[in-house]
């Protein structure tokens, strides 16, 4: 790729509104040892309908940034908003799906998916979560335990849980890292398909390039901690994206230049174009 094909991206005449802001979050950790920096000042828009990938080396504080858009950690800084609402706590609008499926080993599927209308208290919809069901391939499964489902249909049983109460932003952190190539390839895949149907707003967290290439409206490149951005690139690739489209060149060369802005750390830059 050459510098022509990564260039200052056009301004769109009708962008979408802005879904949620991130303006100036900085999180200091106390520990035994003293104190981390986890996140340095970080502003960032996320905008209606988007699927926005953040990537960053291990460390980098992407984890703790998308919990603090949860409302499950507190900024030292800054503040977050859903429209003009400060997130200060979980809100009934955001839902987030964990790096491990989180489901519980007493409860069947069936009972782990109703579990946020229990505590919403509130009847479950029981037509959505069928047809949550359906699309994902796990129908019939309702009352297997999660010792009896592989980690593929665990996470697909999460995704059901997270939609069943249609939240206008889904959260994900790194929920298919710990699969095999195989099953992620098949998850980004039913993702990609959901959020196409949906539009809902989502934010990924993952440390794949590939993936976030793959995925993504945006890719928000962080720094080593603390974490900072230091790229946002626009990901110009029509949809839908095949599986396949990971091994061209074209594709291999925007993830190596992703690559080294990382390593190298250079920064900041934003508003840059992956064609």
């Amino acid at each position: 790729m050459n510098e022509t094909q990564v260039r200052k991206a056009p301004q769109l005449e009708t962008a979408a509104p802005v879904k949620m802001v991130v303006d100036r979050a900085t999180k200091y950790y106390r520990t035994a040892t003293g104190t981390v920096h986890a996140l340095d000042n970080i502003s960032l828009e996320v905008r209606e309908g988007e699927f926005l990938c953040i990537l960053g080396p291990s460390g980098c504080g992407k984890t703790t940034l998308l919990w603090s858009m949860a409302g499950l950690h507190d900024l030292s800084g800054g503040q977050i908003k859903l429209g003009a609402e400060p997130i200060l706590k979980p809100h009934p609008e955001i839902a987030m799906i964990f790096q491990d499926a989180n489901l519980l080993p007493w409860r069947n599927l069936e009972g782990n998916i109703n579990l946020p209308f229990e505590i919403k208290r509130i009847p479950p919809d029981r037509a959505r979560i069928r047809q949550l069901l359906d699309r994902v391939g796990l129908t019939g499964f309702e009352n297997k335990f999660p010792r009896e489902l592989s980690g593929g249909m665990q996470q697909r049983a999460s995704i059901v849980r997270s939609l069943s109460v249609n939240p206008s932003v889904l959260l994900m952190d790194e929920p298919f890292g710990a699969l095999d190539a195989f099953t992620r390839d098949e998850m980004n895949i039913l993702i990609q398909e959901m959020w196409m149907e949906t539009r809902k707003t989502i934010v990924f967290v993952t440390h794949s390039i590939s993936e976030a290439i793959f995925l993504a409206d945006r890719v928000v490149v962080m720094s080593a901690r603390p974490g900072r951005i230091t790229s946002i690139y626009e990901v110009d690739i029509p949809r839908p994206r095949p599986v396949e489209i990971q091994t061209r060149p074209e594709f291999i060369e925007r993830v190596l230049k992703i690559k080294s802005r990382i390593e190298h750390g250079r920064g900041p830059a934003s508003g840059l174009a992956i064609t």
